[in-house]
């Protein structure tokens, strides 16, 4: 009997998806851990846990130096160093003002902004469209609205850094394939630590507060990191983003789940409509594929 080596595509494609999903649960259910930390050391406090012990996991992990940094891509790990520490720092100031499930789907958006803003698709318009009517539901147009207009700036803000962060990352994701983060993350780090240090002191570095930082770092950075890694590797780019449409609703359960965040209606509705603008999306590069594959596919 033939001893099978090698994984089904269907097996394939399970693997990928199960690492997407475990991707986005630990990543949020590391910022909603990451947010019970606030009280103690703030939130400038644990972006630089994150940063910093996430910089040194993966330094650890990936070994870059063995590989060195060619001197033609230092000022661009720089760059994307700086968009990813700041996009961090901004999101966890978000996080400490209002919900983590709406922070995360305000800041998906830039993202999704970058994936459309190149298309002439007219479906693509309405994808557009949705996931702006989402955000315009979210932000706080009215004096009674329950969200700080603060904390959906800043999730503003980490949303363009998110964009900034995707457009410079090309050039040295390319070059330096998983390398890229670990040196990122360094650089981000060099900035973000500094920060931390001046905001909470020496209460940065009490046990307690370091243990809870390993964690959330394991769970915010390097477990998503690798995880998603393992999906891209087994799964193509489009279902990889569709699967990945799912992190507002994701970030939104552990939210309630961890913190007891809950969302009005009108909220849940403007995240629902970033999500299916992000999915949609996704669903539009996957269908000419899926055509190409019906009419080269053998009949009998």
């Amino acid at each position: 009997m033939e001893t099978l080596t090698h994984s089904s595509p269907r097996q394939t494609d399970l693997t990928g998806t199960a690492a997407v999903l475990g991707s986005l649960v630990a990543m949020n259910l590391g910022a909603a851990f990451g947010k019970q930390l606030f009280p103690l050391v703030g939130a400038l406090g644990v972006t630089a846990l994150r940063i910093s012990l996430a910089a040194a996991l993966l330094m650890m992990l990936r070994r870059p130096w063995r590989r060195g940094l060619p001197a033609d891509l230092r000022g661009p790990v720089v760059i994307y160093g700086l968009m990813l520490g700041t996009m961090n720092l901004l999101i966890y100031q978000a996080f400490a003002r209002i919900p983590i499930g709406i922070a995360t789907s305000i800041e998906v958006t830039g993202p999704l902004v970058v994936a459309l803003s190149g298309s002439r698709r007219p479906r693509d318009f309405v994808w557009l469209s949705l996931a702006a009517g989402g955000l315009l539901l979210l932000l706080p147009w009215r004096t009674d609205s329950a969200l700080d207009p603060i904390g959906v700036a800043f999730a503003c803000g980490a949303a363009v850094c998110w964009a900034l962060y995707i457009i410079t990352g090309k050039r040295v994701s390319h070059a330096l394939g998983g390398d890229a983060v670990a040196w990122g993350m360094t650089a981000a780090a060099v900035v973000a630590l500094p920060l931390g240090i001046g905001a909470s002191g020496s209460e940065l570095f009490t046990p307690h507060v370091l243990l809870i930082g390993v964690g959330v770092a394991i769970l915010s950075s390097a477990l998503p990191y690798t995880l998603e890694m393992e999906a891209m590797r087994r799964l193509p780019v489009a279902v990889f983003s569709l699967l990945l449409s799912a992190a507002p609703a994701v970030a939104v359960l552990a939210g309630l789940l961890v913190l007891g965040e809950r969302l009005t209606q009108m909220q849940w509705l403007a995240v629902l409509c970033i999500v299916v603008a992000s999915a949609g999306s996704s669903l539009g590069d996957m269908l000419p594929d899926f055509r190409r594959r019906a009419t080269t596919q053998p009949v009998g």
